[in-house]
């Protein structure tokens, strides 16, 4: 996994943004459902957060208040710290949190969860939950001709392929799954929050 998202890291952003290899791909309404949930990250309150696989940052620039940033690949890191120079970037595994106990407010995920086998699952819920009081799970909702459960190859723009674990999500199966509540129920996204809010 680590391999492809870090070949990934200059080409990452076009899903979002619908160019590269997704220009021809028929999503309707995706570009409203991204910006409203560019918009929900935005109008999450003010406080720290840490943002666990952020990627290039494309979600983790909209969050506001005190902003730390974590990925594996620094390819992704490079992209993220431009977008986003006033906040904290490091290099660590989502599964063993290199923070102390209780450093932040809230912990953040986008499209991560979902890459999550069992095991990988409740590492991650307990590493958030030693991180923060609230935790915001950003994922993908279940589309027609995928499994909620599947092994896919993908393959990047120098034509390598890589086989990834990947689960969708209904925004009601999610919280269900976390304990919390929804926050967006979409047909391309959905994002659940538990904590001091849920």
């Amino acid at each position: 996994m680590f391999e492809y998202y870090d070949r990934r890291a200059n080409e990452y952003d076009h899903r979002y943004m619908g160019t590269g290899l997704f220009a021809d791909r028929q999503r309707p309404e995706w570009h409203d459902e991204r910006d409203a949930l560019c918009a929900l990250v935005a109008a999450l309150p003010i406080e720290a957060t840490l943002d666990v696989a952020c990627g290039t940052g494309f979600l983790t620039q909209h969050l506001r208040g005190s902003v730390t940033g974590l990925d594996q690949s620094e390819r992704m890191l490079a992209i993220a710290r431009a977008r986003r120079p006033d906040a904290t970037f490091v290099t660590g595994d989502g599964l063993a949190l290199p923070f102390a106990d209780g450093a932040f407010d809230r912990v953040l995920s986008g499209h991560f969860y979902g890459h999550l086998g069992a095991t990988d699952r409740t590492r991650f819920l307990q590493e958030a939950g030693r991180m923060a009081p609230q935790l915001v799970v950003i994922d993908s909702h279940i589309q027609p001709g995928h499994e909620a459960e599947e092994w896919q190859q993908r393959v990047l723009s120098d034509g390598s392929q890589h086989e990834v674990y990947k689960r969708y999500f209904t925004g009601r199966d999610l919280a269900a799954e976390l304990g919390g509540e929804v926050l967006l129920d979409g047909d391309w996204f959905v994002a659940v929050q538990r904590g001091l809010a849920a």
